[in-house]
């Protein structure tokens, strides 16, 4: 209420005073409108509803006609004329996609993320949408976890910097404007940390675990002034969220000063039933009313519940009051009340289309990073005439989305096979899929094996469909599915009888374990789901129009065995040693990754020396800057990033053995040498004491500095930190 202007303050204080008890349940129900199905479905409304006032927000509506048409029946046809919010899951584009949030962070780029969100939100709300289900801040160190395609990777500081750039994005400067929607950080708290990978399955992490890792991102969303927030399905430590008073009254509104509205995820309310701490619906809707979530997604237990929790005065009505209040309170900061229209009510111009596409092409190519490349291998050869492209994700252009599309059509993407034909037009470009994504067929392979005999290079494009990332995509054998092992093993052995390159290209929304590709292939590059410009995005790659830059945000592991992998693991007080027997160690398996957080190589060849920090004595308010000489030795122009991490030598609790807080960018031609500069405010340094309280102590510091957080290629200096 404090952000409201005072004449919306009185507007939503006369609303709620003239409102029934179902009008106001109305206000905290929100259905689907059928158009897309993100968990079970759920029928039995329609229109009436609102009209009556029994539904006052809706997700799931597509199109700007629709969307003005409910707001019309909100605003014109029930008894107070109230507006809707209308949501969708607008995660990585609306109608042009980009790649999804993993694949975006490999960018590295803060302005990049905001102008994504910033273009998607234009988008959807040209299509009459005002709310979106995202940004996802949820820290994933497993692989197994299907989500963790939608989150920032492992690192909680780089959580932190996508939050507050994709909240700026979507709701940009002023809320109220046409092309502005609310942002929904989700999902608080500790949804990564799910057991074992799997899918809504419990949560039990410590609780220093939770705050180190996991709040900083919501807290960063706070802080950018995000509108609303989501609890997670899951449970922490036996509560589930979408009850925990302890966690969304306490931790977000009391300590994070959190006043937004707090929404469930879909049907969350009623799953407090199979949580197995509710009995019924009455039960479940009075549990998340108190726990504060003003908005229930689906489900219906706040119409059908809280009437009957009323009567046994198991709820008041000032605690329903409250949420409605946040509710009217996010429809005015929206602007709704004003024009309810605004959003949908001017097609988008041919010119601001073609602009959107452009940026897809470019954070396309970006996102993607390339592992290896053995005797530069890549870029391809200028005057290659057969190229053999090879594999089931060669051809296909749908699963370039990734796995949140709701109103992209499948046609308007560009798959590889299109975007090589156009690279190289006097090339001729052999394709066969030889198996499917995840099938058992083999007959096909011996076709495809055969396309090398004609070529002079293979592309392999290889992984995972885009539904076997997101939600509901758990997998226990993060691997190659199906038979595609099978077909790349045929076509390595045959591309290396006749001693053609092969570039092998994984299309995944997690780190896939696959050592032996890694060792055999000319070069590998992850490219995601690069989004409705994949094509074109890979094509620049390979054929060297552009130098690839980006960096893996989160570690690839050898094994599954090795999960969780993540840079910022504790030492413990027998620290790896490969020699001694009695270490932190596996006895069939290196304790090393596949590949680093922060991996990623160029075109260019870049070597980083001179390493240094000023002043080199400081106290805890100071920033210090940090400056690395980096120098391009190689042929071709690139752009490296570097990693500023630190490391406490000496500490109350046990710190990381890495923990990052700055990456710089610095492009440079063949020859070039130049100085990069990173700032580094020493409050960062901060952290949690025995007691759980920050407190930044006294000591020697190490700065390291690198491009990825593999110990042996990160330069050191030391800082003392004075108090």
């Amino acid at each position: 209420m404090r952000t409201l202007k005072p004449q919306d303050a009185r507007r939503i204080e006369t609303l709620l005073e003239r409102m029934t008890l179902t009008e106001k349940l109305g206000q905290l129900t929100m259905m689907s409108a059928s158009h897309s199905v993100t968990g079970p479905v759920i029928t039995g409304h329609s229109t009436g509803d609102i009209r009556s006032g029994r539904i006052g927000n809706l997700l799931n509506l597509i199109g700007a006609g629709a969307a003005r048409e409910m707001q019309r029946i909100a605003v014109e046809e029930s008894r107070l004329g109230v507006p809707l919010l209308i949501g969708l899951d607008v995660i990585h584009g609306h109608r042009t996609i980009f790649p999804p949030p993993l694949a975006e962070t490999a960018l590295f780029d803060p302005v990049a993320w905001a102008l994504t969100a910033r273009e998607a939100a234009r988008e959807a709300a040209a299509d009459g949408i005002n709310m979106t289900f995202a940004p996802m801040l949820d820290v994933s160190r497993e692989p197994r976890w299907g989500r963790t395609v939608e989150g920032p990777g492992e690192s909680p500081w780089v959580g932190r910097v996508l939050a507050e750039a994709k909240v700026r994005g979507f709701q940009g400067t002023d809320l109220t404007a046409g092309d502005s929607i609310a942002a929904v950080a989700k999902h608080f708290c500790a949804y990564g940390a799910v057991t074992a990978g799997r899918e809504y399955a419990s949560v039990d992490i410590s609780e220093r675990t939770l705050l180190e890792v996991h709040m900083p991102p919501f807290a960063a969303a706070v802080s950018a002034g995000v509108v609303a927030v989501m609890p997670a399905f899951t449970d922490l430590a036996g509560i589930p969220m979408t009850a925990h008073a302890g966690m969304l009254r306490g931790r977000l509104r009391r300590e994070l000063g959190f006043e937004g509205v707090l929404i469930s995820d879909y049907n969350a309310v009623a799953e407090l039933i199979q949580h197995g701490v509710a009995a019924d619906l009455i039960e479940a809707a009075t549990l998340a009313l108190r726990a504060g979530v003003d908005i229930d997604m689906v489900s219906g237990a706040y119409l059908e519940g809280l009437p009957a929790a009323l009567e046994r005065g198991l709820v008041s009505h000032a605690q329903i009051d409250e949420s409605v209040l946040r509710v009217l309170a996010l429809k005015a900061r929206l602007g709704l009340f004003e024009d309810p229209y605004r959003r949908g009510a001017t097609p988008e111009s041919a010119a601001a289309l073609a602009e959107r596409r452009r940026l897809a092409r470019d954070v396309g190519t970006r996102s993607i990073v390339l592992l290896t490349n053995r005797d530069d291998a890549l870029p391809l050869a200028g005057a290659l005439r057969r190229v053999a492209l090879i594999g089931p994700l060669g051809d296909a252009a749908a699963e370039m989305r990734g796995p949140w599309w709701c109103a992209a059509p499948p046609d308007a993407q560009v798959s590889v096979l299109a975007g090589m034909r156009a690279a190289l037009p006097h090339a001729e470009i052999l394709h066969a899929s030889g198996v499917d994504i995840a099938g058992a067929d083999e007959r096909g392979i011996a076709a495809a094996v055969q396309l090398c005999d004609r070529a002079e290079a293979v592309v392999l494009c290889l992984g995972e469909a885009a539904t076997m990332s997101g939600e509901a995509a758990s997998r226990a054998h993060p691997g190659l599915p199906g038979r595609q092992r099978q077909l790349a093993e045929a076509v390595l052995q045959r591309a290396a009888a006749r001693a053609i390159p092969v570039i092998a290209v994984l299309f995944c929304g997690r780190p896939l374990m696959v050592p032996w590709l890694a060792e055999r292939a000319s070069a590998l590059l992850a490219a995601w789901f690069p989004g409705c410009e994949a094509g074109h995005a890979l094509a620049d790659l390979l054929t060297g129009r552009i130098s690839p830059s980006g960096r893996t945000p989160i570690t690839w592991p050898r094994a599954v065995g090795q999960i969780p992998l993540y840079f910022g693991q504790r030492s413990g007080g027998r620290p790896t040693d490969p020699s001694g027997p009695f270490s932190s160690r596996y006895i069939d398996e290196s304790n090393a990754p596949l590949f680093p957080f922060g991996h990623g190589l160029t075109y260019g060849h870049f070597a980083l020396s001179r390493l240094r920090v000023t002043p080199e004595s400081a106290a805890p308010s100071a920033t210090v800057s940090v400056l690395v000489d980096v120098e391009n030795q190689g042929r071709r122009r690139g752009e490296e990033t570097v990693f500023l991490f630190t490391r406490r030598l000496k500490s109350r609790v046990a710190p990381p053995t890495l923990e990052l807080h700055a990456f710089g960018k610095i492009t440079l031609d063949p020859g070039a040498r130049a100085t990069l500069t990173l700032r580094l405010p020493l409050a960062q340094l901060s952290s949690l004491g025995p007691d759980l309280e920050p407190a930044l102590e006294s000591g020697t510091v190490e700065i390291l500095a690198g491009p990825s957080a593999d110990l042996a290629s990160l330069l050191t200096v030391r800082l003392q930190v004075v108090a």
